[in-house]
Order: C-alpha cells, then sequence, then structure tokens
C-alpha cells in the first residue's frame, strides 16, 4: 500500500502512550490543540486502546457512511450502560430492545405529540422567568444552573408527569445529584491508570448512584401503572406502545432504562444550548437586537403560543450557530465495519474507534469560510442552511442512530429563549467575562452569570399575569418598586441623578465613579451607578442621566455594545421624550477616522429619539494625556453648573476638592484584597532581549489560571502596580511604617476600598494614582488645607496661572493595560509570554526619574511573583487564517510589535513540526542593530530554517544596511509581496502610527504602479477607498504609540 499515508500522531511515551497530551478535566481543549497542530485527522495511543480523531468536513462526511461505519457505544458512554444499560442513547445497534424502544417511541415524538407537550413547557418555563423576576435586576443568575433546573424538570414533567420542582428549593432533588455524580464518574472510569481495588470507595458511590436512579424512575413506573392515566406523554407510549416489527410490549427494564436515558441525554445538551446561546447573544449585541426584534413583532406582548413557534427563524439560526460553535456533545465516535482506507490514503482498522470532532469540523473554512470562528446566525437562516453540504452540521448526531429527542428539544429551547426575550433584557454580569468550559458528558460554559432585568417597566406580578395570559394590572401608586425608588431620594440626600458608563480599560469608569462622588456635594443623589449595558431599552426619566464612554477604533465598549445597538435602531423619534441626559467621550487621536464616534453617536442618536441635553457634551483625548483634568473641567465648568441650573440643587457650600469624606485609620491585622475583574497569574521566567547600552526590551512568560485559554494574536489584560520608589515615597510622605495597614471609610462613593484593613503599602501600590499629575481639584484641596501663607500662595499660582506646567507633566493612569501576546498554545496552551519595552525617562517634574506604571511593574517581576491579569481576545481579522494551508501571511512590525507575530511563526513552527504543509509567511522586522535589538533574532532563524516564515529585517541605525525601516523593505521585495498578494495573503501591521502609516503609503504607491502597468489610472483616493475596504478582511492593524 504504497500509495497510503500515515496517520500523525504526537510523540508517545511507554505504556501509558498520548495519556500525558491530555487535560483530564477538559480533554476538548487537548483534542482541540492537536486538531490545530496535526490538522484534520491524528492517532492517540491510551492504555489498552487506540483512538482516530478526524476534525475536517471531507472525512467526517465519510464517517457519515453507515454502509462503512457503525456507532458503537465506546468510553464514557460504554460506562453509562452501567446504569441504563440499552437504552436508546447506549444501545449497541444489533441489541433487540434498541429497536423496539425506538419504533415505539417515534410516534411520541412526531409533530403532533411535541406540540401537545407545548403548555407543559411553558409551566416550567414561567417558573424560571418567575424566579428571575423576583430575585432582581441585581441578582448575578447562575445561567447553566438555572437552565439544567429547566430542562430537567420539563423533560421530567413532559415524559412522565413528574415534578422535581426545582426552582422551588435550594437543594437540588437527590435524582438529580446521583445523575450529576454518575456521569462524571462514568467519564473518569475510562482513564483510570491504577487497579481496580484504588477505586472501591469511587466504585460504591457509583453503585449508589446507580440505585438512586433507577429507584427514582421505577418508583414513578410502578406508579402509573398502579394508577393508569389518560396523559399521552412518553410514558404512556412505553407503557402502551407495541413494536410494529416483533409485536412485542416494552420491559420495565426497558422503560426504567429509557425513562433516566431521557433525563441524561436531554438535560445535557438542551441546557448547554441555552447557555451558549444566551454567551453568544450577550457577546454579539446585533444578534440579540435582532432576536429580540423578532419576539416583539412576531409575538409582541400577549402570551406565547405553540403556533409562534415555526415563525421565529431568527431564533432558529441563533440556535443551529450556536450548535455549530458550542455543540454540547463535540465528540462522537464511530467504528469501521473493516479494515479500509479514508480519504482514500488513510488506513484504519476495524473495530478502531473513529472519533468524528464536531468542535473542529464545525468550524472548517472550507465549508464556512475564513470566518469561521465568528458567531453569524445569518450564515444558519433556512435558506443558507439548507444549502449546507451533506453532513456540514451534525450536532444531533447521525443516521439511525440520531438524537430520537430532537423535535422534543427544539420546542424547548425556542419557547425559553423567546418567553425569555420578551419580558427581560440581558447583561453579563461580569462584562470582562470570556468563555470558560466546563466538560462532563457534555460541555457547558463555566462561570457565567448574567443579570435579568424586567421590560416595559414590569413587576414581578404583572409578569405572572402576562404568562398565564390574563390582563397585566397596573401598579397601585404606592407600590414601591425599584423605578419608583429613586424619586424619593429628593430631600432625602439630594435630588437623583443616573451615572452610566461604558469602559473597556477602566478610564470611563473612573471618570464615572468621580461623577457619583462629586454628586452629593452639587446636591444630587445616586440612584444608579453601572454600565450602560444595563440601560438597553430602559433609560429613566425625569431626572439627568449622565453618560462617560469611550470609542474603540469606532466600536463602542464590551459593556456597552448592547445599549449603542439599541439608539441606533430606534426608529420611533419621541421613544425617549422624558429622559434627560449628557455625554462624556473619551478617545485616542491615533484612531484619526473614528475619533470619538461612540460618544458623538450617543449624543446624537438620544436627541434624535427625543431626549433632552441637559449639557453640552465633553470630549478629552487619552493620547494627549490630560483626560482627567480636561473630565474636571468639564464637571466645574459644563456639567454641575448646567444641572444646578436646571434642577435648582444646592452646593454645600465647600470649595474643597473631596466629593465624599474619607476616614482613614491605621490599623495592624493583616489581609488582602482582589480586584474582581482579573485572576492570578504566575511568573515563569523573565530575560532582557536586548544588548547592554540599547533601550531595554523583555520577555516574560506567565502562567495562566487554570480556565483561561487564549489565542496567537490575544492581549494580556495586567493590573500593575505603582513602582515601588513612588510608593515608598508616598509613604514617607504620610509618615507611615511599611508594615501599616489602613481602614477607610466613606460617607458616599468611592473606588477605594472601604471598611477593610489593608496594607498601607497595597493600597498606594494598586488602588491610588501617583503618576498622574495634580488637577486643578487637587491643587484646590491643597490650598483649603496649607496653613501657611506662602504655601497658599504659591498652590494658587499653580492651579492658575502656572496651571499649565503642572498639565505638561506625564501622566500614566492605573488601568488595566492590554500587552500584545507573543506566544502560540500550541507552544504551551497553559502559558503565555509578552515582550515589552521598558519607559523610564527623566521626570519632567525635575525629580528623579518617569517610570512607566505598566512597563516599570512588569520590568520588577521574577520568577515565582504572582500578578492579576486576564486574557482579551483581538480583533476577529488579527489572528492567522483559518485555512493556513492555502492562505499566504505577511506580517509588519518593528521593535516590540514583533509581539503577536512571534505567537503567530510559533504556531505555524509548531504545525510543520507536525507535518502539516503551510502557505508561505513573509515578515518584515524593524529594529535599530543587529546583535543588539534584532529580538528572538535565533528563535527566528530555527522557524526560518523549519520553513514556517522568511524573515526581511530593516536596521535604522546600521548605516550600510540594505534597507533603514519596515516600509523600506516593503517597497524592496515589491515583486515577493505582489505574489503573495495576489495569492490571497493577509497582512498584518503591528508598531507604532508611524509604521501603520508608512505601510499604508507603500501598499498604496505598489497598487498605484500595479494598476498602471494593465493600464489604469488609480487616484490617491482612489487608493485609500480601497485601502480602508480592505480594513479586517484582506489587512489587520494593531497600532499604538
Amino acid at each position: 500500500m504504497s500509495d497510503t499515508t500515515a496517520i500523525p500522531e504526537p510523540p508517545g511515551l511507554p505504556l501509558i502512550g498520548h495519556v500525558a497530551e491530555l487535560d483530564r478535566e477538559l480533554p476538548i481543549r487537548s483534542f482541540a490543540s492537536l486538531a490545530d497542530k496535526y490538522g484534520e485527522i491524528y492517532r492517540l495511543r491510551l492504555p489498552g486502546r487506540s483512538i482516530v480523531i478526524c476534525s475536517s468536513h471531507r472525512l467526517i462526511d465519510e464517517l457519515c457512511d453507515e454502509n462503512r461505519f457503525i456507532k458503537i457505544p465506546k468510553g464514557a458512554l460504554h460506562e453509562i450502560r452501567n446504569g441504563v444499560h440499552d437504552g436508546l442513547f447506549t444501545a449497541r445497534l444489533e441489541e433487540p430492545n434498541w429497536g423496539i424502544a425506538h419504533r415505539v417511541l417515534m410516534p411520541a415524538f412526531g409533530p403532533m405529540s411535541i406540540r401537545g407537550m407545548f403548555d407543559e413547557m411553558h409551566d416550567i418555563a414561567t417558573q424560571l422567568a418567575m424566579k428571575w423576576a423576583r430575585y432582581g435586576p441585581e441578582h448575578p443568575i447562575e445561567v447553566a444552573d438555572d437552565f439544567t433546573r429547566l430542562a430537567l424538570d420539563t423533560l421530567a414533567l413532559c415524559s412522565m408527569g413528574y415534578r422535581f420542582n426545582s426552582y422551588y428549593t435550594s437543594e437540588l432533588h437527590p435524582f438529580i445529584e446521583a445523575m450529576g455524580d454518575f456521569l462524571t464518574e462514568s467519564g473518569n472510569r475510562p482513564n483510570r491508570t491504577m487497579p481496580s481495588w484504588f477505586y472501591r470507595n469511587e466504585d460504591a458511590k457509583y453503585s449508589k448512584d446507580i440505585e438512586s436512579l433507577r429507584k427514582t424512575a421505577d418508583d414513578v413506573l410502578q406508579e402509573r401503572k398502579r394508577n393508569p392515566s389518560d396523559r399521552k406523554d412518553l410514558l404512556s407510549a412505553m407503557l402502551r406502545g407495541v413494536d410494529t416489527k416483533t409485536g412485542e410490549h416494552m420491559s420495565d427494564t426497558s422503560i426504567t432504562d429509557n425513562l433516566i436515558t431521557f433525563l441524561i441525554a436531554g438535560h445535557e445538551t438542551t441546557s448547554g444550548l441555552l447557555s451558549f446561546a444566551f454567551y453568544e447573544m450577550l457577546k454579539h449585541p446585533e444578534a440579540y437586537r435582532k432576536a429580540q426584534q423578532e419576539v416583539d413583532t412576531v409575538i409582541g406582548k400577549g402570551p406565547i403560543t405553540v403556533d409562534h413557534m415555526s415563525k421565529l427563524p431568527y431564533i432558529a439560526a441563533i440556535m443551529r450557530e450556536t450548535l455549530r460553535i458550542d455543540a454540547p456533545i463535540s465528540l462522537y465516535s464511530v467504528t469501521p465495519k473493516e479494515d479500509t482506507l479514508l480519504a482514500g490514503k488513510y488506513p484504519v482498522y476495524k473495530d478502531e474507534p473513529m472519533s468524528l470532532f464536531l468542535k473542529k469540523m464545525h468550524v472548517d473554512p472550507a465549508v464556512y469560510g475564513d470566518d469561521a470562528q465568528e458567531f453569524k446566525p445569518e450564515r444558519m437562516l433556512d435558506e443558507p442552511f439548507n444549502k449546507l453540504p451533506k453532513n456540514a452540521w451534525k450536532p444531533f448526531g447521525n443516521g439511525l442512530r440520531a438524537c430520537i429527542g430532537r423535535p422534543f428539544a427544539w420546542q424547548e429551547a425556542t419557547l425559553a429563549i423567546a418567553m425569555l426575550l420578551q419580558n427581560f433584557n440581558f447583561v453579563l454580569d461580569d462584562p470582562g467575562y470570556s468563555l470558560s468550559i466546563k466538560q462532563t458528558l457534555t460541555i457547558k460554559p463555566k462561570g457565567f452569570r448574567m443579570r435579568a432585568t424586567l421590560r416595559d417597566g414590569l413587576t414581578a406580578s404583572q409578569l405572572e399575569n402576562r404568562l398565564a395570559g390574563k390582563e397585566v394590572p397596573v401598579e397601585p401608586l404606592n407600590g414601591l418598586t425599584l423605578k419608583d425608588s429613586a424619586k424619593t431620594t429628593d430631600g432625602d440626600g439630594g435630588k437623583p441623578i443616573t451615572v452610566l458608563y461604558g469602559s473597556n480599560s477602566g478610564t470611563c469608569e473612573s471618570l464615572a465613579q468621580r461623577v457619583a462622588s462629586d454628586a452629593s456635594r452639587h446636591g444630587f443623589k445616586v440612584s444608579k451607578l453601572d454600565h450602560l449595558d444595563t440601560a438597553n431599552g430602559n433609560l429613566p426619566k425625569g431626572h439627568p442621566v449622565i453618560i462617560v464612554t469611550a470609542s474603540y477604533e469606532g466600536q463602542p465598549p464590551d459593556n456597552a455594545a448592547h445599549f449603542v445597538s439599541w439608539i441606533e435602531n430606534m426608529k420611533n423619534k419621541t421613544e425617549l421624550d422624558g429622559v434627560h441626559y449628557t455625554v462624556f467621550g473619551v478617545g485616542h487621536h491615533d484612531w484619526a477616522q473614528t475619533f470619538h464616534r461612540i460618544p458623538n453617536l450617543v449624543d446624537g442618536k438620544l436627541s434624535e429619539a427625543g431626549a433632552t441635553r441637559v449639557a453640552d457634551i465633553g470630549l478629552t483625548d487619552v493620547g494627549a494625556g490630560d483626560a482627567f483634568a480636561d473630565f474636571e473641567t468639564w464637571e466645574d465648568d459644563v456639567l454641575w453648573p448646567a444641572l444646578k441650573k436646571r434642577y435648582g440643587a444646592s452646593d454645600d457650600g465647600s470649595d474643597a476638592a473631596q466629593a465624599v469624606g474619607l476616614k482613614v485609620s491605621v490599623t495592624s491585622p493583616r489581609t488582602s484584597t482582589l480586584r474582581q475583574d482579573v485572576m492570578d497569574g504566575l511568573v515563569v521566567g523573565t530575560h532582557t532581549l536586548t544588548a547592554e547600552g540599547e533601550p531595554v526590551k523583555k520577555h516574560v512568560e506567565i502562567a495562566l489560571p487554570s480556565d483561561e485559554t487564549y489565542r496567537a494574536g490575544d492581549y494580556l489584560a495586567v493590573l500593575p502596580i505603582n513602582p515601588k520608589p513612588i510608593v515608598e515615597r508616598a509613604m514617607r510622605r504620610f509618615h507611615l511604617p511599611w508594615d501599616a495597614h489602613i481602614t477607610i471609610g466613606s460617607e458616599g462613593m468611592t473606588s477605594l476600598p472601604t471598611n477593610e484593613s489593608l496594607p498601607a503599602h497595597s493600597v498606594f501600590g494598586a488602588y491610588v494614582e501617583l503618576s498622574q499629575p495634580a488637577t486643578k481639584r487637587n491643587i484646590n484641596a491643597l490650598i483649603e488645607a496649607a496653613k501657611d501663607a506662602d504655601e497658599k500662595g504659591a498652590l494658587k499660582e499653580l492651579a492658575n496661572e502656572s496651571y499649565e506646567e503642572v498639565l505638561a507633566k506625564r501622566i500614566s493612569v492605573l488601568d488595566l493595560l492590554e500587552n500584545s501576546i507573543s506566544s502560540s498554545p500550541l507552544w504551551n496552551p497553559s502559558h503565555v509570554t509578552l515582550t515589552f519595552s521598558i519607559l523610564e525617562a527623566p521626570s519632567k517634574s525635575g525629580q528623579g526619574v518617569h517610570l512607566g506604571v505598566a512597563s516599570s511593574y512588569l520590568a520588577s517581576l521574577a520568577s515565582g511573583d504572582k500578578l492579576h491579569i486576564a486574557v482579551r481576545p483581538s480583533h476577529a481579522a488579527f489572528h492567522l487564517p483559518q485555512d493556513v494551508e492555502n492562505t499566504p501571511v505577511i506580517c509588519v512590525a518593528a521593535g516590540t510589535g514583533l509581539a503577536p507575530f512571534r505567537g503567530f511563526i510559533q504556531e505555524r513552527a509548531a504545525m510543520i513540526a507536525a507535518g502539516r504543509k503551510l502557505a508561505p509567511a513573509l515578515l518584515f522586522f524593524g529594529c535599530r542593530r543587529a546583535g543588539r535589538d534584532d529580538l528572538y533574532a535565533e528563535e527566528l532563524a530555527e522557524w526560518e530554517q523549519a520553513g514556517a516564515v522568511t524573515v526581511k529585517r530593516a536596521f535604522s541605525r546600521t548605516p550600510d544596511a540594505k534597507y533603514k525601516y519596515v516600509q523600506d523593505a516593503l517597497h524592496g521585495e515589491e515583486e515577493e509581496v505582489l505574489g503573495l498578494w495576489r495569492d490571497g495573503a493577509k497582512l498584518f501591521i503591528c508598531g507604532s502610527r508611524a509604521v501603520g502609516e508608512g505601510v499604508k503609503s507603500v501598499i498604496m504607491e505598489i497598487v498605484k504602479k500595479e494598476a498602471l502597468r494593465e493600464g489604469k489610472d488609480v487616484t490617491d483616493e482612489k487608493a485609500a477607498k480601497w485601502w480602508e475596504g480592505l480594513r479586517n478582511t484582506r489587512y489587520a492593524t494593531d497600532v499604538f504609540d
């Protein structure tokens, strides 16, 4: 068989084979990583068995041929047979009970039978909605847990008339707990490596769980037999049904097996589908808006009926797309009926397990394009869905053994999504949450929480009537509701005010916190301080709403995207009558074309929809370094005077800068506080990349928290700490010993940790900005505190005539600072590396050295240190193309802009080492001198030798260098660049703004020259338009200053 190709496999170890390659907690992550490295097929050898993993559509299409391959329960499914024997999900095809049960139950899962279950599905969905309504908008919902209760209760009621009443008890029914433990242990048992006696405690618990499952199901069965019912549920179908082929009834044992099977298979998959669907909608505001709009159009505010279920095509598309990207059962197995060749070249053997890895097949670029990783429900609307190639979408299994309960699950999930979107608006509890996976028999989101706010001003009581199809009563005026509570604050601390922010890095959240802190001094009381998405469809009326938001490359912050989508699509020009608002916007001049786009859009759209602007918009440029001073000027000169004039609020008469009173006491107990938006990482090692005398650039390797994952090209957000010399200076100024602890008490809102004893150096290091120049308000506070007349005079001069001198000093805001990751998960999925420059320059104040907070903090770290981090995904376009075999790559970087491209090339090198053949990659890299700051030169040479990249360098400080800057190198290698471009290359640029502009100029010059060769005349304007039209499709940038 000389024309065959050996199936690739990782290097193995004696006896245990490839066990070490697999993550015991999350094996699906290991399977995905190995598929990225080895391609569409690879073999794993485990103790006593081997398994072939297939992940491309062309291979899985073959594996779906039931004439050649057959489903045989293996692994966890084989273990589940201990509890459910030959139930529908776990039976072997030749077992007679499977055929009898399948033929008896098929009519019970027909369209009319499923329609007849709608009312009971509605009953359980109503219980879920009422729970969320009664808990209120501030309650974090454990999404997967509550959807698991929904799926279990629905299945139990519809299949056998049994109520678990999961929403009425804090403790789960013993059956549910036993089932969860049984499934977990069934998944663990195939991976045992020790003698059986070692697991005797686990086995005893396993047997006890099986006994509990079977006893509950048996009790339900015997109760129904003693008291026959006219219910048309699955239990009745199994009791009364007769197999059309054999004439036999199902045995009691088979009925019990299948009752448990329905609960196991149905609850895991439907709850996973619903959990992932809400995650995807919350991460994709446009999809969320379209789904909710469809519900409002088709169903309106009235009761949901079974006839609505077939009239929601966009929700169906969302569910299909969710199952494509996040199929709860992402891998199942078949075996060849005989030795055969797969794809005409890979030899596979009779009875060897072949796994259909849907997680990767469903994002095969050959079927779904280079945006296959992106969530786009439109590709799953009826017309494009029906045109998909055969076997390209397989979340419900295949052929004769496909999921019999698909119509049941589809109706249940459609109803739940429709009911929840009809009556609630949702936001992520943590806007920075990135998907984390928990794997048992299926996969579900881990740690995913959201909050639910009732729409249309409903109360829980009104919702209960709406869901029951009754007229919704008007609440009495004296009823205490969250909506009314804000109106009662006048006279109890001030007039109500709402403060909303859109913020990724933390700057706008800090500014919003300042407004909230200052409010009481101006006669207002904050009734709400939260991110903008919490006001989606629900802006308060009758009192001022202050909005502080940023713009990121023209896009809204993560926690404002739903709000922006809402106001962008408003049709009613009077919808926001009664809303009083003002906006302060933050932007960066690097993004000239989209500078302040979101703040201006919010300001304009609110006005267009009938809202009243109560103060002029304020804007600042964080790139100019005076954002906080700009904000305070806007507050003092625009915001508060406008609000005082309109609402008649009165100042407290104090000119002190402190908006609230802070009381600080020094104590000795030691405690610690961790920021909630980050997790602990561990420094593995660091080293300097540049020669002595060159500007210092360093490399640091960090072990991620166990749940974190990343892709090459992503960012690592780091919460820095003020440099130790600056902290020490502050400690000396306040005469505090190094081991002092302080407790802060506040009379109002503050971003500082209150009512906790914390080390003083932790507060100065992590919570207080010490490098930012003093604002006028800060100086006025010093004037108030100063006792000496000369000091007062000098400070007054600084606050007025000499303030520009203060403002010219350096600024560094203590936010989450994002660094491009310079590694690939194919190198190590649980470690990242960062590549960064150290900012150290003479202080403009003349006192010492100005240290960049982020870079000096990273530079201070040593092996074993802990730090607070979070992985942040980069733009979807800033990743290697999906079709790496056929899509060339061109990367352009200078200095530490090389960071993401090191990750790209490291990933390509790992693929090549695993035997994959890739399209060419070209790297243009600019530095000063060879051998001095030529970053990662040895690594790049090795990877170039392996064929992962071709490197073209530019040396800006070497007089006889071939190229001085990367744009020169790009121009000089024009023919090679053009050749790759014609072959469909993707271009990536990372570096300073000057690098980005230089590359753009060269590319447009090449384009115009090429057009002239073809007899076309292309103007600068046309070339620029062409270039902009290719952004995030043919090229992507990560530009910084």
